[in-house]
């Protein structure tokens, strides 16, 4: 019976014990003895989870841990009392167990070993066997056609015989040309006797050689057997300094794997490494583009601040009042120059179009204020003033400006 037949059946026990109403650590008890005594398997939570179909991640640790103790205590060594202290019986039983499981699977590893050699040598018989089997039927096939051509040799005997008889009948008016049928078909007649006892003869050679070819079926299965037979021995005494040489080459593999973890360790420390430091690069860096834009900003007002000068908020929203409504003239603006133009600010809207957005440029000497949706423009003016007062005004102006 194989493994999962075994498996099925103790799966069909564990179920009538379930139905009789076994308790959980019953049914996991029985299935740890089963897999260990029957299977030769060594019980586990995943295996007896299996089985049962019962109890959680918890319970049946348990339950093994408490087969392995009766397993234990039924292999304790008992002697009487007062002569091995009881720590030594335990150990002595715990040793028992401990042989009692490696002789179990030492045997069971030696008879796998012996079952698997006896398959292989089964299969190169069977082997052997079959080319007999097949060189038999061919000598059987031959001596089958034999006998098929002397029974066709034989109805021709018998079909001529009957011809004779029927030309006897005939007459005696052709009794010449009869007698001459006669002797021709006498002759016929002997000589296909002398065919039928030459393939008579052929067929008893076909028989000897037949019984040849059994005779050297048996010599050469047996000389097969015993080929097998060396060749099992001298295949166990060339594995054997194979296996030696097996455990060197395994256990330098192991040495090298150790050696790559070992490697792929340090990288991934390594890796780990850069990337907490390019993050903190990144920080930094974003911290200092930041500080950047901020001493950009501060220095911005500053220098407005510088330029703006030490005007009051009331003056400086007069100058603006007067800008916005055209009140300075020429003169003015030549007059004050460049010396207003911290204190003045470039409109938010076109009075042109009232949806464009002005922008002010710095042409050559001079400062020019567009609108990009419109083009209206105020012209290359002097000042920043200057600039903003034309543009403000309702048509473009005509006063000479820095590129006449």
């Amino acid at each position: 019976m194989t493994i999962d037949e075994e498996r099925n059946a103790i799966r069909k026990e564990l179920e009538s014990l379930r139905a009789s109403g076994t308790h959980r650590r019953e049914l996991s008890l029985h299935a740890c003895k089963r897999l260990f005594f029957d299977l030769g398997i060594r019980p586990s939570s995943a295996a007896v989870r299996d089985l049962t179909q019962t109890g959680s991640a918890s319970d049946i640790p348990k339950d093994i841990d408490y087969f392995w103790e009766r397993i234990r205590d039924a292999s304790r060594v008992r002697v009487g009392a007062g002569v091995i202290p009881q720590s030594l019986e335990d150990k002595a039983g715990e040793l028992l167990g401990a042989l009692f499981e490696y002789a179990m699977a030492e045997a069971r590893q030696t008879l796998d070993d012996e079952r698997q050699q006896v398959a292989q040598s089964l299969d190169q018989g069977k082997s052997a066997l079959q080319e007999a089997e097949i060189r038999r039927e061919a000598a059987l096939e031959a001596w089958q056609r034999s006998e098929a051509r002397a029974d066709a040799a034989l109805a021709r005997v018998r079909e001529l015989e009957s011809q004779l008889s029927a030309s006897a009948a005939l007459g005696l008016s052709s009794n010449e040309a009869l007698q001459g049928t006669v002797a021709r078909l006498e002759t016929e007649k002997l000589r296909l006797e002398e065919r039928l006892e030459a393939e008579q003869a052929t067929n008893a050679s076909l028989r000897e050689r037949i019984d040849a070819l059994h005779q050297e079926l048996r010599q050469s299965t047996e000389h097969y057997a015993d080929q097998i037979k060396d060749a099992i021995a001298e295949a166990e005494r060339r594995v054997k300094p194979m296996l030696v040489e097996l455990d060197s080459l395994r256990s330098m593999a192991s040495t090298y794997q150790t050696g790559i973890r070992d490697a792929s360790r340090k990288e991934f420390d390594f890796i780990q490494q850069l990337s907490a430091a390019k993050g903190r690069g990144d920080r930094l860096e974003a911290q200092v583009r930041e500080l950047s834009d901020e001493i950009d900003a501060l220095t911005g007002e500053l220098t407005a601040a510088r330029e703006r000068g030490a005007l009051s908020p009331e003056l400086e929203s007069l100058i603006r009042s007067w800008a916005k409504g055209g009140r300075f003239d020429d003169s003015d603006l030549a007059t004050l120059g460049t010396a207003l133009d911290a204190h003045v600010d470039v409109p938010a809207h076109c009075p042109k179009c009232e949806d464009g957005e002005p922008e002010l440029a710095i042409a050559g000497n001079g400062f020019e204020l567009v609108c990009p949706e419109c083009d209206h423009s105020s012209g290359v003016k002097r000042s920043r003033l200057e600039a903003v007062t034309r543009f403000l005004a309702s048509t473009r102006t005509d006063s000479p400006d820095l590129t006449a």
